[in-house]
């Protein structure tokens, strides 16, 4: 049986008019000059010799005119404003492009699985970003699970058109947001026997650069101090979610100081937060903390998995369960900042999500 997987990376290629070429390991030896301070080391620890270390950072400066490191005898390394942007723009360009190519990945994939010879069952998995959800692919071993990243509105049409098995479905645990947020997607869960099964709740929050704007405590702080948000995309359930607490608080949706960029996962709007080019997000607390960045909690989500009983068979949603139950992924989900599993692998509805049971 084939359990290999093929996965996706993206790659810079810089290529000037005269098609001079970087090579893609310069991003790496970047972000290990930042973290150790020493050229020797940072071309060690990414497999690269000295002298190839300094020819890459030697043909960067005659390329772009600016250096890309500062190197001074006896205070180490250490990088200039332009190597700064360069290693932000790749960290943002991952964030942004990461889900799109994990769900090309899966595609593929897929298809790669079709062609075998008593390949695995797939199991269609459309779900919003979220970094317990990512796990799902990696313990699966009865079922082979194709994981594609959509927003809460794609994922639903696609599972009520049976072109997905199975689809991510994340409720506020406050329960006048709940019940906003159902009635919200009213029209994709009424008239079908959908159910849900409980898997992990998330914290979302405001995300900022450490140390700055420490004032900044409540959505009426945002809106007032009229620093720069960037927002995530406006079918995204975060964003819709950000909205509904705005409502809530009583804060005005156009006193926030939105750029006019929009981000489509939460490790993009953290990335963009910390290479400064706005001041404040809105996210899950794992994003904030993978880019070291203070995170003020403003809600907690219910993010589960949604499905029509009418059409999942029985053994595949065991499996599925199971999979959800097993202490492996559980451990994993507990190392994630903001996680923790919710009753993973229960069954309910949502009159009983609803009632607290």
């Amino acid at each position: 049986m084939h359990n290999r997987k093929l996965t996706i990376s993206p790659a810079w290629v810089f290529r000037t008019d005269t098609d001079e070429l970087f090579e893609p390991v310069l991003f790496r030896l970047l972000a290990s000059i930042r973290d150790t301070g020493k050229l020797t080391v940072a071309a060690a620890a990414v497999g690269i010799s000295y002298r190839h270390a300094w020819n890459l950072l030697n043909r960067g400066t005659d390329i772009l005119g600016m250096p890309l490191v500062i190197m001074r005898k006896g205070h180490g390394s250490q990088l200039s404003a332009l190597g700064e942007k360069l290693l932000w723009a790749e960290h943002r360009v991952t964030a942004r492009l990461g889900p799109q190519i994990d769900s090309m990945a899966a595609e593929l994939n897929d298809q790669v699985q079709q062609l075998l010879a008593g390949a695995q069952p797939t199991l269609r998995l459309h779900a919003s970003h979220g970094y317990a959800v990512a796990l799902l692919p990696e313990f699966s071993e009865q079922v082979n699970i194709n994981l594609q990243y959509r927003n809460p509105e794609e994922a639903l049409s696609a599972l009520n058109r049976g072109e997905c098995d199975i689809a991510s479905f994340h409720l506020p645990t406050c329960p006048s947001l709940a019940r906003q947020i159902i009635s919200h997607y009213k029209k994709h869960l009424n008239g079908h026997e959908h159910r849900l099964i409980r898997f992990v709740t998330r914290r979302e929050g405001l995300m900022m650069r450490k140390g700055e704007h420490e004032n900044i405590r409540t959505l009426q702080d945002l809106s007032t101090s009229g620093l720069s948000f960037i927002s995530r995309d406006r079918h995204s359930g975060t964003r819709v979610l950000f909205d509904l607490l705005l409502k809530q608080q009583g804060v005005a949706g156009d006193s926030i100081n939105r750029t006019s960029q929009q981000e489509f996962t939460h490790t993009a709007i953290a990335a963009f937060v910390a290479s400064g080019m706005a001041e404040v997000g809105f996210g899950v607390q794992a994003a904030a903390e993978q880019f070291n960045l203070s995170f003020i909690e403003m809600a907690s989500e219910h993010y589960m998995l949604i499905y029509r009983q009418d059409r999942l068979p029985p053994a595949t949603l065991g499996d599925l369960t199971a999979l959800m139950k097993s202490p492996a992924l559980i451990d994993r989900i507990n190392g994630v900042p903001g996680y923790e599993p919710d009753s993973p692998g229960e069954v309910t509805t949502f009159d009983a999500l609803a009632a607290g049971q």
